[in-house]
């Protein structure tokens, strides 16, 4: 440890060496989401805090920008790497686009970063209380990028702690922005403790050790009450086909992907699924296509399914727009099995939030013109649905289905419920993470999607083609023996965990966010007026 210690000082005495100290911390951070879990990387905050301390009197706003670029870089290019999975799929098309898709992504990421230590250094806050202008400008600027151009929130820092654990139980209290303050306030209080009053030094300990047992006792209370399973909940049939997504588009493999699907969701159980869900874009087509009269595609799914069971299934859709022109809308759809009729659709849910670059060009025009397209296999890009709210389908809780990327933003499925005039009872996240193969994406995606669990208290079903797929409860934890890992091929069956009441941050929203800000706005307020 000593050595550890004199190596740091060393690197701490040097630019160069304070330069690969804040990319060191952004990796550590990094390293604590999953499926890595390494929790002590958090303390990279610490680093981050007295480096933006010890910026340099000539230019200390620009060395501190600087500073916070390069610990954000180091944490976006780990957290992020997995998008160039997706450019790999169609490598002839896209594979050039990998590399450059990564340090655009992950160096324009992190100027966030470089604004929130900017605006902290501006305020040059003094004595302990400057933990918590830390915390609220690097948390201004987290939010800031989970808004801006529609918005990016992959891994704020909050949400380092495994969904379904203690501390993220406070998520129903705060949301993910909320405890982003708490763990950047938390997770850097060893860096203001070096030169401060041996009193001051141990009021800033034990307050962090008191938040810490706040977090995690606070948290074992809240799993200890959750809602006790209903006997009359609706099983429901998770169905993953392992479907490989660069042989997926193939004419060819359209009969068999289907047959596939087809097969799993009739595979016997000890009692008929009331719910058979198929991943985002299950099949290599435009579901109209499919359904056209004279297709088999229908009467199959008839033979499948019994009166009465519904089926869930992610679709390509065409429909008409008001110039005339096709709009395409990556879609949920929703049949039922009808007596004598044959399926009917029940409900249409198309994806509102669209992701950049992947279904939709920003700049369209200028991109196309410079060789750019979006990754979706249709002729043209993606259409945003209209804003959501919760689907009512026969025999079911009312649903909020969220459609991949979708799952990111906190206070999401929250606005649907407001539009709708009803709160829903569950959520259902189908999404296509056979884009990301065997990498940390999918896994940090389940991560990410089940804190919007503990947000709203409701439980969370999660279909993917290739995995991450399974059943999340109210409390965002995966239910033993109802999921299932990457490239594994089969169904889940389990029943729908029940929902719990209104959470604190469904009522309220980001409104104690919103308070922490002002807290840390006042204090570096404060610390300027003084020093002026």
């Amino acid at each position: 440890m000593s050595h550890l210690l004199t190596l740091y000082r060393r690197l701490e005495s040097h630019s160069a060496g304070r330069a690969l100290l804040a990319l060191l911390a952004g990796l550590a951070v990094a390293l604590a989401h999953p499926p890595f879990g390494v929790l002590p990387g958090l303390l990279g905050f610490a680093i981050l805090l007295r480096l933006a301390d010890q910026a340099t009197p000539a230019r200390p706003l620009a060395a501190a920008f600087f500073r916070g670029w390069l610990a954000g870089l180091g944490y976006f290019a780990l957290s992020v790497w997995w998008v160039t999975e997706a450019f790999l799929v169609d490598a002839a098309a896209h594979g050039w686009m990998a590399p450059f898709a990564l340090v655009f992504l992950a160096g324009g990421l992190a100027l966030f970063w470089g604004g929130g230590l900017w605006l902290y250094r501006l305020a040059r806050p003094r004595g302990p209380a400057r933990l918590l202008v830390f915390a609220g400008a690097l948390a201004l600027a987290e939010f800031v990028r989970g808004h801006i151009f529609t918005g990016f929130p992959w891994n704020l820092p909050g949400e380092a702690w495994r969904a379904g654990g203690a501390p993220s139980q406070a998520a129903a209290l705060v949301g993910a922005y909320g405890l982003t303050w708490i763990t950047l306030a938390l997770a850097a209080s060893p860096g203001v403790l070096p030169g401060l009053p041996r009193r001051q030094a141990m009021a800033v300990g034990a307050a962090a050790v008191a938040v810490l047992a706040g977090l995690y006792g606070g948290g074992a209370w809240r799993l200890a009450t959750a809602p006790e399973p209903r006997d009359t909940a609706p099983l429901i049939r998770i169905v993953q086909a392992d479907v490989d997504q660069k042989t997926k588009w193939r004419p060819e493999n359209l009969d068999l992907i289907f047959d596939d699907y087809v097969r799993l969701s009739a595979l016997p159980a000890p009692r008929r699924p009331d719910l058979v869900i198929w991943p985002e874009g299950a099949l290599p087509a435009v579901i109209d296509d499919l359904l056209a009269p004279g297709e088999p595609y229908p009467v199959v799914l008839a033979q499948t399914f019994a009166p009465g069971q519904v089926l869930m299934l992610g679709a390509n859709r065409v429909g008409l727009g008001q110039d005339g022109a096709l709009d395409y809308f990556n879609t949920l759809v929703a049949f039922q099995r009808m007596e004598a009729s044959g399926l009917e659709v029940v409900g249409i849910y198309d994806k509102h939030r669209l992701v950049p670059f992947g279904e939709y060009l920003p700049l369209g025009e200028t991109m196309t013109r410079l060789g750019l397209r979006s990754l979706v296999n249709m002729p043209a890009d993606f259409t945003a649905g209209p804003p959501p709210q919760p689907l009512t389908l026969p025999g079911l809780p009312p649903v909020q289905p969220l459609i991949c990327y979708e799952a990111l933003f906190p206070r999401f499925t929250g606005q649907g419920a407001a539009r709708g005039g009803i709160r829903a009872e569950w959520i259902l996240n189908i999404s296509n993470d056979a884009w990301f193969g065997a990498t940390s994406g999918p896994w940090q995606h389940l991560n990410l999607s089940s804190y919007r669990a503990i947000e709203e208290g409701l439980p969370l079903v999660r279909s993917t083609p290739t995995g991450v797929s399974g059943v999340i409860d109210s409390r965002g934890r995966l239910q033993p023996g109802a999921w299932m890992s990457q490239g594994r091929r089969g169904v889940i069956d389990a029943p729908l965990p029940p929902p719990d009441g209104p959470t604190l941050f469904s009522r309220l929203g980001n409104l104690p966010f919103a308070i922490m800000l002002l807290v840390s706005g006042a204090i570096a307020v404060t610390s300027w007026i003084r020093r002026r």
